[in-house]
C-alpha cells in the first residue's frame, strides 16, 4: 500500500516528481528564498560598481564610496552564510525526497507477487532502490535551485544591461538561443545513452549480488576464474556504455565551454567599437564586462542542471517504471478479513501454469480436514511444492477455486489469510540480526518472554543458552553461523509463536542427516498437534503416519489413503517406499 496515494498510472511525471516536494515545502521555500537573495547581490554588484564609477568618484563622494564597499564585503559575508543554508538545508530537502521515494518503492516492493522475483534479479532491484534514486536526490534539490537562480540571473542581467546599451545587450543574447538549440539537441542524446548506463549498472550489480551470494558454492567448485569472467564481462558492457555517454557529455560540454569562453571576448570587440563610437564610455563597458562574468555562472548552472537532469529523470522513470507494476495477486474490493479459521482446505478442479508455459498442476481436487495431518508425496518436480504456494496466494490458480472453511481464497484479504498459515521450509532464511528477533519475526509484537517459550517449544532453547551471547547471539549473514538443525528449529519457534491454525512444512528436514532429522521430527509433532498440518516429505518414512497421503506425479494427483492403504495397493506409493528402503534411506 503506498502511503503517499499517487496515481501513477494517470499523473503526469512531472506532477509524481513535484508530488515528493509536498511534505518538505517549507524546507525547499527557505531553499529557493535563500537562492533569490544570492541572485540578487550577485545582479547589484555590477550595478552599484557602475554607479560607484560613474558617480561617486567623479564626483569625489569618497566617504559613500567606502560605504558601498562595506555595504559589499557585508553583502557577500551574507552570501557565503546563504550559501551554508543552500548547501546544507538544500542537501536535507533532497535527502528526505528521497528517502520517501525509497519508502515508497520499498512498500511496493513488498507488495509484489512471487512472479515478480521470479522475472527480476535481485542485484537489478537493488540498484534501483539505491543507485538510481541517488541521482533522483541530486536532481531534487539543485534542479529547481539551479534553474530558478539562473533564470532570475539572465533576465535579470539582461533587463540592466538593456539600460546601459541595448544593442550590446541585444548582441550578447542573440548567442543564447544558440545555446538552447545546442543544448535541447545534446540533451536527447545524453538521454538516450544514460538511460543504457543504468541497465548496465544494474546488470554489474546483480552480477555482483550473485558473485558474493554464490561465493562458497564457486569455491566449492574451484570456479573462481568462472566467477570473475563473467563480472569482467558486465564490467566491459558498463564500460562501454559510460565511454559513449561521456563522449556525448565531452561534446555537450566542449560546446558550451567555448559558447561560454567567447562572450567576453564579444563583449570586449562589441564594446571597444560602441565607445570609438562614442555611444559607451568605459564605466559602462566595465559594467558589461561584469554582468556577462555575472551571467556566465548562470549558464554553466544551466549546463550542470541539463547533466543532472538527464540523471536523475533516467533514475526517476525506472524508478516509476517499478511503481506502475501492479502485483499481479490483488485483493478483490470486497475482501474479507478472517480472525481465526477452522483449517478446512478444499481443492477443486484446480489448474496452475506458470505464465507462458505448461500445466505444473491439472485438475486437483483434496478435501483436508480441519486439524488433520496431510501429506504430498511423489517425484521431484511432480508439482508438490507449487500445490501448497496456491493455499497462501503466493500465486493464484489457473483454474478451479481452493477454499479456506468453504471460502474462496480470492475472496479473503491476503494479510488475514496469511495470518492462518504458518510455513517451515527446506531452504530457512534467517536475517541478519539476533537468534531473538529472528524468532521473534513470527509475531513482532511478541515479548521476550513469549519468544523464550516458543524457543521452549521449538526444542531450541537450551543450544541457544549456549551459544556465546544467548538469545542476542548474532545468527550472521542468512544464519551462516547456526547449524541447519539450529536454524530449522528457529524457524519451527517462529511457526510457535505465531501460532496459525495451518502449517505447512515444505520438505523441511529434507537437507538434514537421519540424527538430526530424527531430533526436529519430535518439535514437527508438536507443532502440528491440534492444527491442519500438510507435510511435503522427500524421506516418506517421515510421513507414514500422517492421517492421510496424496501422490502427486505428472500434475495430478494419481494415489491417495493412508500409509497402509497405499502400501496395500502396491502403486507409485509403495514403489517409492521400496526404492527408498533399497537405498537405506
Amino acid at each position: 500500500m503506498k502511503s503517499n496515494r499517487i496515481d501513477y498510472h494517470h499523473m503526469h511525471p512531472m506532477r509524481i516528481f513535484f508530488s515528493y516536494y509536498k511534505p518538505h515545502l517549507p524546507l525547499f521555500l527557505l531553499d529557493m528564498s535563500c537562492a533569490f537573495l544570492i541572485c540578487l547581490i550577485d545582479l547589484a554588484f555590477p550595478y552599484l560598481t557602475r554607479q560607484a564609477m560613474n558617480v561617486l568618484l567623479p564626483e569625489s563622494s569618497y566617504r559613500l564610496f567606502f560605504i558601498l564597499i562595506g555595504f559589499f564585503v557585508v553583502a557577500y559575508v551574507g552570501k557565503g552564510l546563504l550559501y551554508y543554508v543552500v548547501s546544507y538545508w538544500g542537501h536535507t530537502f533532497g535527502v528526505h525526497v528521497e528517502a520517501d521515494m525509497r519508502r515508497d518503492l520499498f512498500t511496493h516492493l513488498e507488495g509484489q507477487s512471487f512472479s515478480f522475483y521470479d522475472r527480476n534479479r535481485t542485484g537489478v532491484l537493488m540498484s534501483r532502490v539505491t543507485n538510481d534514486l541517488f541521482e533522483v536526490t541530486e536532481l531534487a534539490h539543485h534542479g529547481p535551485e539551479d534553474l530558478f537562480i539562473s533564470t532570475v540571473t539572465l533576465l535579470g542581467a539582461f533587463g540592466i544591461m538593456c539600460t546601459i546599451e541595448w544593442r550590446l545587450a541585444l548582441i550578447v543574447f542573440s548567442i543564447v538561443p544558440l545555446f538552447v538549440l545546442f543544448t535541447v539537441y545534446q540533451r536527447r542524446k545524453m538521454r538516450r545513452v544514460n538511460l543504457s548506463v543504468k541497465a548496465e549498472t544494474a546488470e554489474v550489480n546483480a552480477t555482483i549480488e550473485s558473485g558474493i551470494s554464490g561465493m562458497r558454492t564457486a569455491k566449492a567448485f574451484h570456479n573462481e576464474e568462472e566467477e570473475i569472467g563473467k563480472f569482467g564481462a558486465a564490467n566491459a558492457k558498463f564500460v562501454g556504455a559510460k565511454k559513449r555517454y561521456y563522449r556525448v557529455m565531452a561534446v555537450f560540454q566542449g560546446g558550451m565551454e567555448f559558447a561560454t569562453s567567447i562572450m567576453p571576448v564579444i563583449v570586449i570587440g562589441a564594446g571597444g567599437y560602441f565607445l570609438m563610437q562614442g555611444s559607451l564610455d568605459f564605466p559602462d563597458l566595465v559594467a558589461f564586462t561584469l554582468y556577462v562574468a555575472t551571467f556566465i555562472t548562470p549558464i554553466k548552472k544551466l549546463v550542470s542542471f541539463v547533466e543532472q537532469f538527464m540523471q536523475g529523470m533516467a533514475g526517476f522513470s525506472r524508478f516509476l517504471e517499478l511503481m506502475k507494476t501492479e502485483p499481479e495477486i490483488q485483493d478483490a474490493p470486497d475482501a474479507k478479513e478472517i480472525s481465526r479459521a477452522k483449517g478446512d482446505i478444499e481443492f477443486e478442479e484446480v489448474s496452475f501454469r506458470y505464465e507462458g508455459k505448461e500445466d505444473v498442476l491439472s485438475e486437483i481436487n483434496l478435501k483436508i480436514a480441519a486439524g488433520e495431518s496431510f501429506a504430498i508425496v511423489g517425484p521431484s518436480g511432480g508439482g508438490k511444492s507449487t500445490l501448497c504456494q496456491l493455499i497462501p496466494r503466493f500465486y493464484d490458480v489457473s483454474e478451479g477455486r481452493i477454499l479456506l472453511d468453504g471460502q474462496d481464497l480470492r475472496t479473503l484479504a491476503q494479510r488475514s489469510l496469511r495470518r492462518q498459515i504458518g510455513i517451515v521450509q527446506q531452504d530457512v532464511f534467517l536475517f541478519a540480526d539476533s537468534v531473538m528477533e529472528n524468532i521473534r519475526y513470527g509475531r513482532p509484537d511478541a515479548s521476550d518472554a513469549e519468544v523464550v517459550a516458543a524457543a521452549v517449544r521449538a526444542q531450541i532453547h537450551d543450544d541457544i543458552l549456549q551459544m556465546e551471547n544467548g538469545y542476542d547471539t548474532f545468527v550472521g549473514e542468512r544464519g551462516i553461523m547456526l547449524s541447519g538443525g539450529q536454524k530449522q528449529r528457529i524457524s519451527i519457534a517462529r511457526v510457535f509463536l505465531k501460532d496459525p491454525p495451518i502449517v505447512i512444512l515444505d520438505e523441511a528436514t529434507s537437507a538434514l542427516d537421519s540424527v538430526t532429522e530424527a531430533k526436529i521430527q519430535a518439535s514437527f509433532d508438536k507443532l502440528c498437534e491440534g492444527r491442519t498440518s500438510i507435510v511435503i516429505a522427500h524421506r516418506l518414512s517421515t510421513v507414514k503416519h500422517a492421517d492421510r497421503i496424496a501422490v502427486i506425479d505428472q500434475e495430478r494427483v494419481i494415489e491417495e489413503g493412508t500409509h497402509t492403504e497405499l502400501m496395500q495397493q502396491g502403486g507409485a506409493y509403495a514403489h517409492l517406499v521400496f526404492a527408498q528402503q533399497q537405498i537405506g534411506s
